[in-house]
């Protein structure tokens, strides 16, 4: 299963505390107490592995390490080891303490999430002409903690999207072998799947319902994947008696939930047009083409249909190389 929306907390390490020490060196007398060592921090970084987020469901707090007191003779304490926290390309960094979000968009990217606490001031740093003994010693600060809510949002070049049983996974699987479930039922594709065609991500995401917007079936995690793709590849099932009603369905829950997905370029395909005789694939093709002039019959069974949406996806691969 899919992780695409945790809550988890996050503390930096506290600051190391300053001391109070003095040389013993019979010709050196004075303070010799080190400062204490900076706490680490806590960072998330960005992956590619789409299920990073799985491997952090069992723990609920992700800690740094504290910084060192200082010691004597001037030797500072050790810096506390940062912690790293891996989320894949497209996480949402939710911090529910302040209200601030941030986002990963890149692999390696990081980002800092809660930043060590500062260690204090050993009694060296106090001297001075009328403090030739100085006792003052700073504590070590604090670290941050905050409560972080993780939502990915993947990044696609392609979503392939439609009700359920469109024959998504099916489209997937034929251009890159990526292996999600197919089956003749709804609610096949209970999460999100990836398939590379060359250097395109091609994202099978689940099945609409009438009602996706406002929480039912899986629409809010459909939704929430759609908004980063660059294209949409929207598939009718040809089985489909109510053509121009699946196509306003599928329209109608990406405009409630952001007006923005409206704009995305959208290619649209009549799959398991094999099932169909020419004359009855034309009829609802020209029904289609009311809605989308850039509509194609596709079937898996056919490699002249699906040269055409490599084709497409060719022409989006040149498209994106001059961007």
């Amino acid at each position: 299963m899919l992780i695409d929306d945790l809550t988890i907390r996050v503390l930096s390490g506290k600051g190391g505390d300053g001391i109070v020490a003095w040389s013993g060196n019979k010709m050196s007398l004075g303070p010799t107490g080190g400062s204490g060592g900076n706490g680490g921090s806590v960072y998330f970084a960005g992956v590619s592995d789409l299920g990073a987020l799985n491997r952090l469901r069992n723990r609920k707090v992700f800690e740094a390490e504290n910084g060192f007191n200082g010691r004597r003779q001037l030797n500072d304490g050790t810096r506390g080891k940062d912690f790293i926290i891996n989320v894949p390309v497209g996480t949402v960094i939710h911090n529910l303490s302040t209200k601030h979000d941030q986002e990963i968009i890149k692999i390696g990217e990081q980002l800092l999430a809660a930043a060590g606490g500062h260690g204090g001031k050993g009694n060296f740093h106090f001297r001075g002409p009328k403090n030739t003994s100085p006792t003052q010693f700073q504590l070590g600060l604090p670290g941050q903690e905050f409560e972080i809510r993780l939502e990915l949002k993947m990044i696609a070049d392609v979503g392939i999207i439609g009700l359920p049983n469109a024959g998504k996974s099916s489209l997937l699987n034929a251009l890159t072998n990526a292996k999600s479930k197919v089956a003749n039922y709804h609610f096949t594709t209970l999460e999100p799947h990836l398939g590379v065609y060359y250097e395109l991500i091609l994202a099978d995401l689940p099945g609409l319902i009438e009602g996706a917007s406002g929480g039912k079936g899986l629409g809010i995690k459909f939704l929430r994947h759609v908004e980063r793709t660059h294209i949409l590849f929207h598939l009718i099932s040809a089985e489909s008696e109510t053509l121009a009603e699946d196509y306003q369905t599928i329209r109608a829950e990406l405009g409630s939930y952001n007006q923005d997905l409206l704009k995305k370029d959208e290619f649209l395909f009549l799959t398991k047009s094999d099932l169909l005789d020419p004359a009855t694939t034309k009829t609802k093709l020209t029904q289609l083409q009311k809605l989308n002039p850039n509509v194609i019959p596709l079937s898996i069974n056919d490699p002249d249909t699906l040269t055409a949406v490599k084709k497409i996806l060719n022409g989006i691969i040149k498209t994106k190389s001059i961007v």
